[in-house]
């Protein structure tokens, strides 16, 4: 059912991406063709928070190697423990898409079951994940889990603050059909949380995917996962894939000034004014203005990102995949930033 599901779903998937052409699935080849592959047989769907990173083959690899390792592969933590790291994650950034898609997905996968004790669990579980986001609260933030859970969780908020920077810029905010009547909207998300649910259920072998791309050192402020190997490795070659990818596209001096603020944010959006960006910019060159916004908004507010922020980048040159290693780097620059501030110590016992 599942492999009829992925096939069915992959058309009106397609119509959640804006602002680039992901490749269609029946045009694929090399590495692009390789990842659909295992997207739709361990997601169960070619799902387009992964398609979209299409006209980039090697972030797209990167960005599955790491989602699956920490969302989909089989674990010490339950599926629906990590859905629920990747919804609360998910309501802090602000991307209704991902909050919509891993909400659903938790309850579709916990059906009418009644268990207190795994709902307080994953309750907490979710209040640890939120407070990681906040630089003063990360530091004093305890895993109610033990030490190699808590690394498994930080994989799963790692990613989903990389992911929900790449939807916001790049996909609808809904994944249900627009104007869906507030009527029914509720009845369609429980059939779309049983059919994400089928497919989240089973178990996919660790480390399934690592050969997409070539091996890499740990980098330090990756150094938290280096207890659990296949993890490590999975945030290894994504990160390497991708830090490549912003040497390609991100002009040096953007890659500086997104690095210089990140040094000083406190993990707190900047508001609904955009005035910080232009006074960011002032010490750019004229010419690296576009992408500097885009980067910077992509890092900080991603919601914040318009069509015209985007076409200006395109107006200085930029194709489909410029724009997507350009907002993948600002995007896993901010979460690597975020899930490095919390503090695991491996020896560390579960709290009570």
């Amino acid at each position: 059912m599942s492999g009829l599901y992925a096939r069915v779903a992959r058309r009106p998937s397609r119509g959640h991406v804006r602002r680039v052409t992901p490749v269609p699935i029946e045009q694929a080849d090399g590495l692009t063709a390789v990842v659909y592959g295992q997207v739709e047989r361990d997601f169960g769907m070619l799902a387009p928070p992964v398609s979209l990173h299409s006209p980039a083959p090697q972030v797209m690899a990167a960005c599955w190697i790491v989602l699956r390792e920490t969302l989909v592969a089989a674990g010490r933590v339950d599926r629906a423990t990590r859905e629920a790291v990747a919804a609360a994650v998910s309501a802090v950034n602000s991307c209704p898409y991902c909050v919509e898609v891993h909400s659903a997905t938790m309850a579709g996968l916990l059906g009418s079951a009644t268990d207190p004790a795994g709902d307080t669990r994953r309750s907490r579980v979710a209040e640890w994940a939120r407070a990681g986001t906040d630089r003063s609260q990360a530091r004093h933030a305890v895993p109610p889990v033990a030490a190699v859970e808590a690394v498994e969780l930080l994989g799963v908020a790692l990613v989903f603050h990389y992911l929900n920077r790449m939807v916001n810029v790049f996909l609808e905010p809904s994944p249900l059909p627009p104007g869906l009547p507030s009527v029914l909207r509720g009845g369609v998300r429980r059939v779309f949380g049983r059919l994400m649910a089928r497919g989240a259920r089973g178990d996919r072998p660790a480390g399934a995917a690592q050969e997409l791309l070539p091996a890499a050192p740990l980098t330090p402020d990756l150094a938290w996962s280096a207890g659990h190997p296949v993890l490590a490795d999975a945030l290894a070659r994504g990160g390497a894939a991708i830090d490549a990818a912003g040497q390609r596209s991100v002009p040096g001096s953007v890659r500086e000034l997104v690095t210089a603020r990140l040094d000083g944010w406190d993990g707190r959006p900047p508001g609904i004014s955009r005035a910080w960006v232009g006074e960011a910019l002032r010490d750019l060159p004229a010419a690296d203005h576009p992408a500097a916004r885009l980067a910077l908004l992509t890092a900080f507010a991603s919601y914040q990102v318009d069509d015209q922020v985007v076409a200006d980048v395109r107006a200085a040159g930029a194709d489909d995949r410029a724009l997507v290693e350009l907002t993948a780097w600002a995007s896993m620059a901010a979460a690597r930033r975020v899930a490095a501030w919390v503090p695991l110590d491996p020896a560390a016992p579960a709290s009570s």
